[in-house]
């Protein structure tokens, strides 16, 4: 395992005797370069860096040490920040702390000791800045990813604190409440005032002070269209158990009682015993009004456009099959390839490819038995 590598430190002063100084003070603890000119002090940033900690004197030709700092500020703000000054130079300590905001400043002459400590505590400065950087910037990637998942369930959630106020909101919320902004920060009563949520604020509250899992059905209008909601709450606890607040869920349910009625159709068709046609065709006009149902509800929620697909689909494998059997019955020599693509299409529109009417089973077989013989004996068999 790789020892990893020594912090570098920047050294700028005019004198080569103090830099030979710092350079043996230091050379056992961090990688240290050295320079007397503070225009190539910055040039070596570029070349070399980056530099935990520089140091600098203020007192060089070209440049001040506060000129210098204030120049790393601004391109390095990460690099800790020292100045080296003497008693007479009070008024440019002043300034490096304000224009270059220094870190610490060292007094002419100093302690190797009192040096090196404050050199130490800089270096770790540095460290702690990076890695604090680095944490936060994994904490905002991850609250992006986070928000992504979140702003694609189909129910909306609202976190809140101990004491109601809002601390995350993802779409859905923030749709069904048609609030536009960032609701953080809001007590939950703020939030309702002046929304369509304002008129069951007392059944919300009521859901929120409740333990467990419970739960209440709202009837909202949204969009000019009336939407039934459940609203549910559950307790938000710490690791250690501390309770942090409650998550309020909102679930658009609109589309259950359709969905019920939908299951029932199938479960009837695929329970069917003895002949299925006349079934089959009751089922397209039920399936039929089902799906014109669905879009006078005028509710555009996941619920409702995925119970109008898995109608849709439905509506053709009944069709198919109708149209298979009456094709066998009614030609000698049907499209053999057609007659399979279709019952396998049917196969898959069907809700419940696993649970097929006995006669459609049926009916694929003689499908696949005329696809390899070439005979129809033209008998129906729906």
């Amino acid at each position: 395992m790789e020892c990893p590598a020594p912090p570098r430190i920047l050294i700028v002063d005019d004198e080569e005797a103090i830099l030979e100084t710092m350079t043996f003070t230091f050379a056992d603890l961090y990688e240290v370069v050295t320079t007397t000119d503070a225009r190539h002090a910055l040039a070596l940033f570029d070349e070399q860096g980056p530099f935990a900690v520089v140091i600098t004197d203020q007192r060089m030709p070209n440049m001040t040490g506060v000129e210098f700092l204030s120049e790393v500020y601004t391109r390095h703000p990460d690099t800790v920040r020292i100045i080296l000054t003497g008693f007479a130079d009070s008024e440019a300590t002043i300034q490096a702390i304000n224009a270059g905001h220094v870190y610490a400043y060292i007094n002419k002459p100093w302690e190797p000791v009192e040096l090196k400590q404050v050199v130490k505590r800089a270096v770790e400065h540095n460290r702690l800045t990076i890695e604090n950087r680095r944490l936060v910037e994994t904490l905002q990637e991850g609250n992006v990813f986070l928000a992504g998942v979140m702003d694609r369930l189909d129910s909306g959630a609202i976190a809140l604190d101990a004491e109601g106020v809002v601390q995350a909101a993802n779409r859905p919320a923030r749709e069904y409440l048609q609030v536009s902004g960032d609701p953080r920060g809001m007590c939950m009563g703020d939030l309702l005032k002046g929304r369509v949520f304002e008129s069951v604020g007392a059944t919300i509250e009521r859901v929120l002070e409740q333990e467990g899992g419970s739960f209440d059905d709202i009837d909202l209008r949204l969009d000019d269209a009336v939407h039934r909601m459940r609203v549910s709450a559950q307790a938000l606890e710490a690791p250690d158990g501390r309770h942090l607040g409650r998550v309020l869920f909102f679930k658009e349910i609109s589309h259950e009682p359709l969905r019920r009625g939908f299951e029932e159709i199938v479960a009837s068709v695929a329970q069917q015993e003895g002949d299925l046609r006349p079934r089959l065709a009751q089922a397209t006009e039920e399936l039929r009004s089902l799906a014109d149902c669905v879009a006078a509800t005028g509710v555009a929620s996941p619920g409702m456009a995925q119970l109008s697909e898995r109608v849709s689909r439905t509506q053709t494998a009944v069709q198919s099959w109708l149209d298979v059997d009456e094709l066998m019955h009614r030609e000698e020599y049907p499209d053999a390839q057609l007659l399979l693509d279709r019952m396998h299409v049917a196969a898959q529109r069907w809700p419940h490819a696993y649970e097929l009417p006995d006669r459609v089973v049926d009916l694929g077989k003689q499908v696949e038995g005329y696809y390899e013989s070439g005979e129809n004996s033209q008998q129906r068999v729906l």
